[in-house]
């Protein structure tokens, strides 16, 4: 089972959340079909913005747009111009008021999506897929994870024949479900095709739901400081 589902989906309700957040009732099918569209709005209004995350809350009148990014000044932009912009494109697109809330991701080598579109760009920019692949897994590892896998699968290298290869480093229980496993897939435009590249990322294990365990802050071997769950075992 692990091998075939999603890890994110196979974990949700146990360690990991909803990116929705809110009660659809009779109008289920517009606010699904609204979240679709705000999502893919922001993707393609923000693609430099390193966007990992969109997800969504909503009240009777009020849609909250939390947005997880690892470079919120471009978001943001001068003296917050750039967010009341787009607050004002997005009542627009859904005729409500609007809130836009930006989380930054202090370390975007520990998010699968942010490491697969990175290996996608890479790949795009004609350096060698094997060169960007081991970088990437080696700065991931370097960081604090526990494993990390990564598929790419395609014309891999401009070959005649599409082939898959995998490279793995570390742990990944995909059927250990109190696992926190991050999961992506990226697909790299190519002049020889369309490349597409899944990450898997194991970042510990986590007993109890984590939004209701605190997180508190370990300093590591280099001085720095790094957030630790606590109940979270390496």
């Amino acid at each position: 089972m692990g091998q075939k589902t999603n890890p994110i989906g196979l974990r949700l309700g146990i360690i990991k959340g909803w990116e929705s957040n809110w009660y659809g009732g009779k109008s289920f099918e517009a606010k699904l079909v609204e979240d679709n569209k705000i999502r893919k709005y922001l993707s393609a209004r923000l693609l430099k913005a390193s966007i990992s995350k969109i997800s969504i809350e909503r009240t009777l009148k009020l849609v909250t747009v939390n947005i997880h990014t690892a470079r919120p000044g471009i978001i943001i932009g001068k003296g917050g111009q750039e967010v009341d912009k787009l607050k004002e494109e997005l009542k627009k697109l859904t005729s409500k008021e609007v809130q836009i809330n930006i989380s930054e991701i202090k370390r975007p080598e520990l998010d699968a999506t942010l490491v697969a579109r990175n290996v996608a760009n890479q790949i795009e920019g004609r350096i060698s897929f094997r060169r960007a692949i081991k970088t990437s897994i080696a700065s991931t590892m370097r960081v604090g994870a526990e494993g990390i896998k990564i598929l790419i699968s395609g014309r891999v290298g401009g070959a005649e024949m599409a082939r898959s290869e995998m490279y793995k480093e570390g742990r990944i229980p995909l059927h250990t479900l109190r696992a926190d496993i991050d999961y992506s897939l990226a697909e790299a435009h190519t002049t020889y095709g369309r490349i597409g590249i899944k990450v898997w990322i194991c970042k510990g294990e986590i007993y109890g739901k984590p939004e209701l365990v605190p997180t508190t802050v370990k300093s590591d071997s280099k001085g720095g400081k790094r957030p630790q769950h606590p109940r979270r075992r390496k």
